[in-house]
């Protein structure tokens, strides 16, 4: 596992995982990727995320959702990456499945939803997409 894009690292998991069928994921501690997860559990992509203290190290315990038996996520894409950082306005955030999926962006107000986003009318870093 390379740490080299540990975002990249934790949405890349989260899409094995649930096509293998597991229901809970456990990943490194970040406040970027508690504030990614925040967006996915409002947006009813996960079932639910928890913080684990283990000594001086933190996890984040992922409970993965299924509906029928299927993942909810069907797409998860990584758009801005270390060696290429995607930016755009917030006139500029693509729809994604004419507004069913969400594009979530790193901005100066912390890291928000595509609606949200649109809303306060700011753009940002465009971290991943998801359907």
């Amino acid at each position: 596992m390379s740490m080299q894009d540990p975002i990249s690292d934790m949405l890349v998991n989260i899409k094995n995982y649930q096509i293998s069928g597991k229901s809970t994921l456990f990943v490194s501690y970040s406040k970027f990727k508690e504030s990614i997860l925040k967006i996915f559990k409002y947006e009813g992509f996960i079932s639910n995320y928890k913080l684990i203290s283990k000594g001086s190290y933190k996890n984040i315990c992922i409970g993965l959702k299924y509906f029928s038996g299927k993942p909810v996520i069907s797409s998860l894409v990584r758009v801005s990456k270390p060696g290429l950082r995607v930016y755009k306005s917030y006139k500029l955030i693509p729809f994604i499945m004419s507004g069913l999926g969400v594009v979530i962006l790193s901005t100066s107000k912390g890291v928000l939803s595509d609606k949200e986003a649109r809303v306060l009318r700011i753009g940002g870093e465009i971290i991943c997409y998801i359907s």
